[in-house]
């Protein structure tokens, strides 16, 4: 039986084999782009077959999907659980702290960016884009605790734009990777200003 798009969702934690597919997927990721990512390929670098990647991965979207998953979790979002507020902490460090935390990785592995906002674009992306959700929101929420909400709300909406326009403007080639997080730092920057102007 075909796992279904939720299936892959609640997989938490891949089996040794589904992390050795998963992970000869990542890697044609890095090296081809997600194009390069053909199942007759995956299952022969994998010495398993098709019927075998099918039973897990109702598609190659969804295996991709799957691969990008474990990817962000072992990569992106790690370093998320480990960060703390930092004593004295400015709301500008604590917030650069998290996205550098969160987007150095990319800068060494532009490929995966690339794949990345390909998949939440095919079916079931959204669950990429849950899943970021759910793994920055805990970490933002310790940096803006003190912060008023009508100034949380307004960052959240002004900083996710902001990142998906640089991810776009990444992907189609109009800027380079290590552009995004300077972008960043300069939405930042005004708006904790404008924000701490008026307190």
């Amino acid at each position: 039986m075909k796992a279904s798009g939720a299936a892959v969702r609640e997989r938490d934690a891949p089996s040794g084999h589904d992390r050795r597919i998963l992970g000869i997927v990542v890697e044609i990721l890095e090296a081809d782009g997600y194009e390069g990512v053909q199942l007759r390929e995956v299952a022969r670098r994998a010495r398993t077959s098709l019927a075998t990647i099918y039973k897990h991965y109702a598609n190659r979207d969804e295996l991709i999907l799957a691969a990008l998953q474990l990817w962000l979790d072992e990569n992106r979002y790690a370093g998320l659980a480990e960060q703390t507020p930092v004593a004295g902490e400015s709301l500008y460090d604590g917030q650069m702290r998290l996205l550098r935390t969160i987007f150095e990785p990319w800068e060494q592995h532009p490929a995966m960016l690339k794949a990345y906002f390909r998949a939440r674009a095919a079916p079931g992306g959204e669950q990429l884009v849950q899943r970021g959700l759910d793994a920055v929101i805990p970490a933002f929420g310790e940096v803006l605790a003190e912060v008023g909400e009508g100034f949380v709300a307004d960052l959240e909406v002004i900083v996710t734009n902001v990142v998906y326009g640089l991810l776009g403007r990444f992907a189609a080639g109009e800027i380079a990777i290590t552009d995004i997080l300077p972008g960043l730092e300069r939405t930042v920057y005004w708006l904790t200003r404008g924000y701490e102007a008026q307190r």
